[in-house]
């Protein structure tokens, strides 16, 4: 019979083994499958989905890489397995991490190869540990992942506050557009390194290990295909250039202000008309851009528009919406109208309820409840 410290590593093994499982099922799902076992009617971003199936890679190829150099080529070795073991994670693993995280941030494209830089820092400190055959060598690439990572998060937390901000500029509907749980996802994430460069090879920190690899790779897979995909490219329009005389700037400017004055006069009315009028609100999952090209304009003069008035598109669209559901709810009273709230915010262009309360509550000061018994 096994004694308790063999059923220990035995269980130990077991999750292990099926943490590299599921990351290998993962990586084929995402890099094969077509369908979307979360949210069959999303289409997820591709480029996020490949990226993320790269990173399931690195976690699953770090499983293996440990037990290969263990066990088959650096077993007498331990310090240079040791290395390359853990530079080749935090220059696969850490990387591939930021990528996915950026590529879910979609308000602009951004450039990766500045990801790719910070990983030759690592490279150089593994070679020169292995020749010089150096236990500092682990040390150094701490300290150095450990301050990649801090500066990462700083700079991401800034990126995610700004890309939130972009989205209630550009769409009503943030269900399945917003990104703050990649911060959950980075919080995790961070968890994980920290408790595996804290590894004192206690059986209690690596079963936490596991545990966490398991929960990133689920929660990555539900980010992955729940995230809605957002067009980024405004509708190209012709507008009226004016020319600006070198010897009348003041009354160049004059003429310019007048001239914005009235395409902002223009765009208020074709808005009375191509969206209250027509209820074009109503629809779901409009955004800023598809309206803007609706009524002939771009999204900037869009949006200076909705700044102009002191409001955003956001606002705008929830306050159309939203007067629609009190119109159709006090009809369905004056009727005796047996429907619910839901149906009538879905009827008011909303796909979700929670995100139809939220909306609610800012515009009107009470919960959709606490209005309802009010009216009644």
């Amino acid at each position: 019979m096994y004694n308790h410290q063999g059923l220990q590593e035995i269980s130990y093994l077991m999750l292990y083994g099926g943490a590299a499982m599921l990351a290998i099922v993962a990586y084929l799902y995402l890099l094969f499958s077509k369908g979307n076992m979360f949210n069959p009617q999303n289409k997820p971003v591709k480029e996020l989905r490949m990226w993320t199936a790269a990173f399931f890679a690195s976690v699953a190829l770090s499983h293996i890489w440990w037990v290969v150099l263990g066990i088959n080529i650096l077993a007498d070795d331990r310090l240079v397995r040791n290395i390359i073991a853990v530079s080749l994670d935090r220059m696969t693993f850490i990387p591939l991490m930021m990528c996915v995280l950026v590529r879910m941030l979609q308000d602009k494209r951004r450039a990766l190869w500045p990801v790719a830089v910070s990983v030759v820092p690592m490279l150089i400190i593994c070679v020169w540990g292995i020749v010089a055959h150096s236990e500092h060598c682990i040390l150094y690439s701490t300290y150095y992942c450990l301050g990649l990572c801090a500066m990462f998060v700083l700079l991401y937390v800034d990126k995610v506050r700004k890309y939130g901000k972009w989205l209630h500029e550009n769409y009503a509907d943030l269900e399945h557009k917003e990104v703050w749980q990649s911060l959950v996802f980075l919080s995790i994430t961070l968890i994980v390194y920290i408790i595996y460069n804290s590894n004192d090879g206690s059986l209690l920190i690596e079963y936490s290990t596991q545990v966490n690899t398991l929960i990133i790779i689920v929660f990555l897979v539900w980010r992955v295909e729940t995230l809605q995909p957002l067009e980024t490219e405004a509708p190209v329009v012709q507008q009226t250039e004016i020319e600006v005389p070198e010897d009348q700037g003041e009354q160049a400017e004059q003429v310019e202000e007048s001239a914005n004055t009235n395409v902002y006069v223009k765009i208020g009315a074709l808005l009375k008309q191509k969206c209250e009028s027509s209820q074009l609100y109503l629809e779901h999952d409009l955004s800023l851009q598809q309206l803007a090209a609706s009524i002939g304009t771009n999204r900037t003069y869009l949006s200076n528009y909705f700044a102009q008035q002191g409001t955003n598109y956001n606002t705008y669209i929830n306050q159309l919406r939203i007067e629609h559901f009190i119109r159709l709810y006090r009809q369905a009273l004056a009727s005796s109208s047996n429907i619910t709230a839901s149906e009538l915010a879905f009827q008011s262009g909303y796909h979700s309820y929670s995100t139809f309360g939220v909306a609610f509550k800012k515009h009107t000061g009470y919960s959709v409840k606490e209005w309802m018994d009010r009216e009644k």
